[in-house]
């Protein structure tokens, strides 16, 4: 019988801390054959990045531990093999899709630059036939325009868009086995699925093996033919899909299944007075183009969007990558320019000037969609979230900021004893408590949630949910919650608004627009998801 295409046999890396190690991924094995999808699933923290950096050899030493055990790709143990093996099997036979896009992308080339690079390493293409190919991919995995954006640099594209132009790269070298490190996070349900298509078309054409690592249990039922669970490093559960999700057999495993969201939110008090009022909401963007950048036309991102929120309430704004779900959370923070009325408390805001919206900042906040990039990595825990109280509470002496410091910390569930820490040392969902922290401790009325759990695995985002609702309960806070997430919008929200380009399908009571939705693009959405679950 021939060898697997992957196989990881009693592999086990540590990380080297002082004179200390800790170990990252313990005795793990695995198989991935040509033409087959194994998903590697667990939380954050599990090791499932850190396996998938040493199978292409990416990990630094030091601080890591040369690991024991094998990677043999074909036979041929990679652990062992020279940098020159490597540099002839990465890119042309083996292929990655980073977490991260931001990072991944240079931000000083052009999207053709950059992919123009990997086809003329990897393939030996010349630029003409390179560009067809570019096009071609770009197209293949959902960027709108394509000819008009290879002229674009990372930091003009969406979350969503950075994403698709990564696997863009990945696949154009057509390899024979690609890793996919939670390839579709920021990516909302439509393009999710149009991925996962061509994921599966291209595994059929170049009986591709396919490591996929994720913590979105929906997509592996969808995609995967085997599955293996990592939990603190170790492999606790190794199966076919179908029988795995039918009967799992370890505790943790029945524990991620148990993990997706549920429940209703709270209802709302009528008789309290609006404390948001939205009317005719329009936001235009100057599109810039050719060598000196001037201004050709302008782009509509959101157009005539109203609605309404009480205390207490909670508004899901949904839709693609694109769509103006993130421009309506700035607009109305009043970071960007736009046009309609925003009324804040009876207060029309949308004509006041920077310096008379500074005693409104701290009753609207936003939670960003990455506490990676959201919080200052050289800022110490008790200095991320006492920020706003020195901007806004300037009477406060040190002592009180660090009392309220340590009050908000554990109203989030963070230990106080860890504030001196550095964002680093907490995991994904401690991080993204922290910046629900910082929000807090200036005692808001209104929140803006912009993807606040779409990088969290799915037990992590239960127990932030679980947050925000009793948040919400107990300081009547609004929300303004954007998310791709149809199963997150449902069990947190009043009201649900459908945005697609700019515009709004359809909006209303959210039980009832998910029960009986009028346009057909809404249902599209529902279908999506419900194809995901």
């Amino acid at each position: 019988m021939s060898s697997p295409l992957l196989s990881i046999n009693h592999l086990s890396i540590a990380f080297r801390q002082g004179n200390s190690e800790q170990r990252v991924v313990d005795d793990l094995s695995l198989t991935v054959e040509a033409g087959e999808t194994l998903a590697l699933v667990g939380e954050s923290g599990s090791g499932k990045s850190v396996t998938a950096l040493s199978v292409m050899r990416l990990l630094p030493s030091p601080p890591v531990v040369w690991p024991q055990g094998e990677i043999l790709f074909e036979g041929k143990d990679l652990l062992r093999a020279d940098e020159r093996t490597l540099q002839r099997l990465r890119g042309n036979r083996m292929a990655m899709i980073f977490q991260e896009p931001m990072v991944s992308l240079n931000p000083l080339h052009t999207l053709e630059k950059q992919l123009y690079e990997v086809l003329s390493l990897h393939r030996g293409m010349r630029r003409e036939a390179a560009r067809a190919e570019m096009l071609s991919c770009l197209d293949r995995v959902g960027i709108r325009n394509a000819r008009a954006r290879l002229v674009d640099y990372p930091h003009q594209l969406s979350g969503g868009e950075r994403q698709r132009v990564m696997i863009a790269m990945a696949l154009l070298t057509q390899p024979d086995l690609l890793i996919a490190d939670e390839p579709t996070t920021a990516l909302d349900v439509t393009v999710q699925a149009q991925i996962l298509t061509l994921l599966k078309e291209l595994k059929r054409e170049l009986n591709m093996g396919l490591l996929f690592i994720t913590h979105n249990l929906n997509i592996v039922r969808q995609l995967a033919d085997s599955v293996s669970v990592m939990q603190k490093g170790k492999g606790v559960e190794h199966g076919r899909c179908d029988r795995l999700f039918a009967a799992p057999q370890h505790p943790y495993t029945r524990q991620l299944i148990d993990a997706e969201p549920t429940g209703r939110p709270a209802p709302v008090d009528l008789s309290q007075p609006v404390l948001l009022q939205v009317n005719q909401l329009q936001v235009a963007f100057a599109v810039k183009r050719g060598l000196l950048r001037r201004s050709t036309h302008q782009y509509q991102a959101l157009k005539n969007l109203s609605f309404s929120l009480r205390p207490g309430e909670s508004l899901g704004l949904v839709g693609e990558s694109g769509s103006g779900k993130s421009t309506t959370g700035l607009a109305l923070l009043r970071l960007i320019a736009s046009q309609g009325e925003i009324h804040f408390a009876g207060q029309p805001l949308q004509k006041l000037s920077r310096r008379q919206m500074l005693p409104w900042r701290p009753r609207l906040q936003v939670v960003f969609q990455d506490p990676n990039s959201s919080l200052n990595p050289r800022l110490n825990v008790v200095q991320i979230i006492e920020e706003g109280l020195q901007v806004h509470r300037p009477a406060l002496t040190a002592q009180q900021r660090e009392a309220q410091v340590i009050q908000v910390m554990q109203e989030v569930g963070l230990d106080p004893a860890t504030r001196h820490r550095y964002p680093a040392e907490f995991s994904g969902g401690q991080r993204q408590r922290i910046a629900i922290a910082r929000a807090l401790i200036l005692q808001p009325e209104l929140v803006i949630l912009d993807e606040p759990t779409s990088s969290l695995d799915r037990s992590v985002q239960k127990q932030i949910l679980q947050l925000l609702k009793k948040l919400q309960q107990e300081h009547r806070l609004a929300y303004i919650f954007i998310s791709h997430d149809l199963q997150v919008v449902r069990s947190l929200c009043h009201q649900v608004v459908v945005l697609r380009q700019g515009e709004v399908v359809e909006q209303g009571d959210c039980a009832a627009v998910f029960a009986a939705p009028q346009q057909e693009y809404t249902r599209q959405l529902l279908t999506l998801a419900q194809t995901a679950d």
